[in-house]
């Protein structure tokens, strides 16, 4: 089992940046995936992107050049640095973890609140 912890969200400009950071409770180095998700109001929850143990990285269509996500080891940490930020880029933004690639176990976080406004 692992907590996760998001913090870094706040009220920014359009065209503006902010970093999510989401520290886990335990270490992260054997953990599958790392990931950020997003849920807008009256919309699913959506994923954002995500970070194998290997390094390899995932990317929503919408976010990708503007967006990106880094995993630090040895802080158990995954960050989500957010740049040229839009309107539609408000949301909740929840860190994931999923241990295991052969097993459909996540944890989350508890959300923080991204809202890009002027």
């Amino acid at each position: 089992q692992v907590q996760l912890v998001e913090s870094g969200g706040g009220l920014v400009q359009p065209g503006g940046s902010l970093r999510l950071s989401c520290a886990a409770s335990r270490t992260i180095f054997s953990i599958y995936a790392m990931g950020w998700y997003r849920q807008a109001p009256g919309k699913q929850r959506e994923l954002v992107a995500n970070i194998t143990n290997r390094g390899s990285t995932n990317y929503d269509d919408s976010v990708k050049g503007r967006f990106t996500i880094s995993r630090d080891n040895a802080k158990n940490t995954v960050y989500l640095q957010m740049n040229s930020l839009k309107p539609e880029d408000t949301a909740v933004y929840y860190c994931n973890a999923r241990p295991s690639p052969y097993v459909p176990t996540h944890y989350w976080g508890q959300g923080t609140q991204v809202t890009v406004s002027s």
